[in-house]
């Protein structure tokens, strides 16, 4: 049970083993009876200790029954004592309860004294209150009236669970009855004071009706109401019959006359009965709001009847002459009274952060951008933040489509005038040193977009601001086909329908005409003008999401536009292309026509390697400093033209055949010179050296290596044949017969050699690609250069239809 180190202790204990070591020897037998005596004074120590315990446990069970005995007779007498406390508490309680029922009944005769005696004095006050609130009210003493007759009705709010007494709800009715006299009274006041003939009476009987208006705000508010509703339309009764619909003063033209009336209207308000009305009253402000929704309902009224006099000058000035009003009433008041249909007004997105074409530089234009943009910030906050935006204004968004149809007007007439610039003036002087030029038109485009955007947004953020961004999409997308697209050089039809046509068929002696200086900088100028508006038009959909309600958001979409930019920008980079691409194709044709089957010795690099550097030379550094500003597109047309070059020189590898070793030997010299120049092609010809980018360098190195593998393989012997078949096999990794067929017309072998050479490659083609000679299951890791000529007469065909 417990850890020893006894061997005799041991689970495993084994007498013959134990014995053993303690005689290992015969010579260790003479202390025999040594280790006899030993064992045996053990054995006895054992015997006294089991002993001892066994003592030890015969008097543990009857220790135990008499600690419980004892046990139990502890809490029994526990048990005793808390009976007898108990007892004792519950006579105590009965004593004090006995000792106190006289205090208690003292306690509630003083409650319900002192709750007499408070309602007897109200009553009495109310009984009083009441006689002289019916007698000040003959009288007309409104001042003394409203003081009473609050404390009256607080009075009154004690008693209304006394109500089943029958004095109590007499004094109650006749305290109803005052109020609706008191009522009646006061409207009666105000209508002698204020009849509907416009005769006022200011001195002492203002002085009563202020009194009168204190006593209205302690009555049915309904008291209140008619009183302002009457004051009001009696002050504003002159205002329909100056500013009717067959006045003259009535027209847009005039618009300034009604809020200069109002103006002094409210001045002489405040002169004459700014005192009369407590403050709390906002009687100005409800004056103003009410000859809003006059204005508003009578301009409405007068314009449904003369829609076809508006003109756009006319409406944009009653426009801005209704809003800075509507300004001028924000400062003055705090829009309090205004209704839930007003407020809900003031529900719009917050500002943003990001302004229209904040980001954008190059331009001169881009800081009148910015400025306009820093000027624009502190107004968008009060949109929000005016309560009275709209409750005019709001009558003139029906007719907004004049505006709308303005704008597109000036918009037309606007791109017409960029057209027209644009022959006139030409395209941009090529400034190599400062990169591509944008061209300046667009700037202009995007700041009138800026200004009608910005107007729009003031006059309303509903219907007009979609009706607008359609006006927008139709003229971003008139832009990018009349001033990039439609100016964009055009190829003859020698150079330009039938350019890619010769460049397949290698029609020999074909001129091809290059773009000069000046085309290449305006391709150029062309694709960053559309990068321009590309980023831009993405700036302005937000923009026009910020200003728009949130319920319109939605329809608010210029992807399509934004496309139509990129579609430039792929056309550009693709005319970019094919003019390299087609320069270089004479070079090529030369190449395929050289006799390499009586090359005796290799040489420097061929005049046709030298022709095609010298046309890299002269193009690249000058697409390449004109997209400076936008070095993404040029690497992409690094890449194009990688992914067109490198299948056409494969291709017109193929053609040069017989080749002999020698000639072999140099085609890979040649090979490996325009990889090398191709790789140095994104900073050929300039003075700070920048390492290419990595998906361009991938490119090139895998379509010339596969180029110098098809040399090498045309180099190799084709003697034994099964070498030469595994080893095209290991180096190109080509399943195609056709490849293999024009590897071995390269080589010049005959007809009967090939017919063998083939039967054996099919024998020795991998398990997996057993089904090579169909052309389209070829490795898709390796395109043939037919394949390539293939997506290369799709692409231009769609490049042809998209120019």
């Amino acid at each position: 049970v417990f850890p020893s180190q006894d061997p005799l202790d041991r689970a495993d204990f084994n007498a013959v083993e134990y014995i053993n070591t303690l005689f290992p020897t015969e010579q260790s037998l003479a202390n025999i009876d040594e280790v006899v005596n030993k064992i045996k004074l053990k054995i006895r120590r054992l015997d006294d200790s089991i002993r001892t315990v066994v003592r030890g446990q015969t008097n543990v069970g009857q220790d135990g029954r008499q600690a419980l005995e004892e046990a139990q007779k502890a809490i029994q007498q526990l048990f005793g004592k808390i009976k007898d406390i108990k007892d004792k508490a519950e006579k105590s309680e009965q004593m004090v309860k006995e000792i106190t029922r006289d205090i208690k009944q003292l306690d509630h005769a003083k409650r319900h004294l002192t709750t007499s005696i408070t309602t007897l004095n109200h009553l009495h006050m109310l009984a009083g209150g009441v006689d002289s609130l019916e007698a000040m009210t003959r009288r007309r003493q409104y001042g003394e009236v409203a003081n009473l007759l609050q404390g009256v009705v607080n009075v009154l709010e004690h008693f209304n669970k006394y109500m089943g007494i029958p004095q109590i709800r007499q004094l109650s009715e006749r305290v109803k009855a005052a109020q609706n006299e008191l009522g009646q009274q006061i409207l009666a006041d105000f209508e002698e004071a204020f009849p509907s003939q416009g005769t006022k009476r200011p001195g002492g009987p203002s002085n009563v009706l202020r009194d009168a208006c204190l006593v209205a705000n302690v009555l049915d508010p309904r008291i209140k109401q008619e009183i302002i509703k009457k004051f009001i339309k009696q002050h504003l009764s002159e205002y329909l019959v100056l500013f009717q619909e067959n006045q003259d003063v009535a027209w847009l033209d005039k618009i300034d006359r009604r809020y200069a009336w109002i103006k002094r209207q409210l001045v002489d308000y405040e002169e004459k009965y700014g005192r009369m009305f407590p403050l709390e009253w906002c009687m100005t402000e409800r004056i103003s709001v009410e000859f809003c929704h006059i204005t508003r309902t009578e301009l409405t009224k007068i314009m449904r009847t003369r829609a076809k006099e508006i003109e756009v000058k006319l409406l944009l000035f009653a426009i801005q002459r209704t809003t800075n009003f509507e300004g001028l009433l924000a400062k003055r008041f705090s829009g309090c009274t205004l209704g839930d249909g007003t407020a809900k007004k003031t529900e719009v997105p917050p500002p943003s952060t990001n302004p229209f074409l904040e980001d954008e530089a190059g331009t001169e234009t881009d800081e009148i951008v910015i400025e306009k943009s820093d000027t624009d910030r502190p107004k968008k906050p009060k949109v929000p933040d005016n309560p009275f935006h709209g409750i005019v204004s709001k009558c003139f968004e029906p007719h907004l489509y004049v505006y709308i149809e303005s704008q597109d007007k000036n918009l037309g007439e606007l791109i017409d005038r960029f057209v027209a610039d644009f022959k006139a003036q030409g395209p941009p002087k090529p400034n190599v040193d400062e990169g591509g030029a944008v061209l300046p038109s667009c700037a202009d485009l995007f700041v009138y977009y800026k200004k009608c955007m910005v107007q729009c947004s003031q006059l309303s953020t509903g219907e007009p601001m979609i009706a607008l961004t359609t006006i927008f999409q139709k003229y971003l997308r008139e832009y990018a086909w009349k001033i990039l697209s439609g100016n964009l050089p055009k190829t003859s039809s020698s150079s330009g329908g039938l350019t890619i046509t010769s460049l397949l068929k290698e029609k020999e002696g074909s001129e091809v005409a290059k773009f000069t200086f000046e085309e290449l900088c305006l391709i150029c100028s062309i694709l960053s003008t559309a990068e321009y508006c590309l980023a831009t038009t993405q700036q302005l959909e937000e923009k026009l999401k910020e200003k728009v309600d949130a319920s319109l958001m939605e329809r608010i979409n210029l992807t399509g536009e934004m496309d139509t930019f990129s579609i430039v920008i792929s056309n550009s980079i693709q005319l970019l292309v094919q003019d390299l691409d087609a320069a270089c194709d004479p070079a090529l044709t030369a190449m395929s026509k050289m006799q390499w089957q009586n090359v005796e010795h290799v040489g420097d690099q061929s005049p046709y390697v030298t022709s095609v550097i010298l046309h890299i030379k002269q193009n690249v550094p000058i697409i390449r400093d004109n997209l400076a500003s936008t070095r993404k597109y040029f690497t992409q047309f690094c890449i194009k033209f990688a992914n067109s070059f490198i299948p056409k020189f494969i291709n017109h590898l193929f053609k040069c055949k017989p080749i002999s070793m020698v000639g072999a030997e140099q085609l890979l010299l040649d090979t490996h010179s325009l990889k090398m120049v191709l790789l140095d092609l994104p900073s050929i010809g300039s003075q700070v050296v920048r390492k290419a980018p990595a998906s361009y360098t991938k490119i090139v190195v895998k379509g010339m290596t596969r180029a110098e593998m098809i040399l090498k393989v045309v180099m190799a012997p084709h003697e034994p044949p099964v070498v030469f078949v595994d080893n095209y096999i290991k180096l190109l990794a080509d399943c195609s017969t056709d490849t293999f067929q024009k590897i071995l017309d390269m080589k010049g072998l005959k007809r009967s050699e090939q017919s063998s050479m083939l039967e054996l490659f099919r024998q020795r083609l991998p398990a997996p690609a057993s089904g090579a000679e169909n052309p389209g299951s070829l490795a898709l890791s390796a395109p043939t250069p037919e394949q390539e000529s293939s997506r290369i007469r799709k692409l231009e065909k769609l490049i042809k239809k998209r120019l």
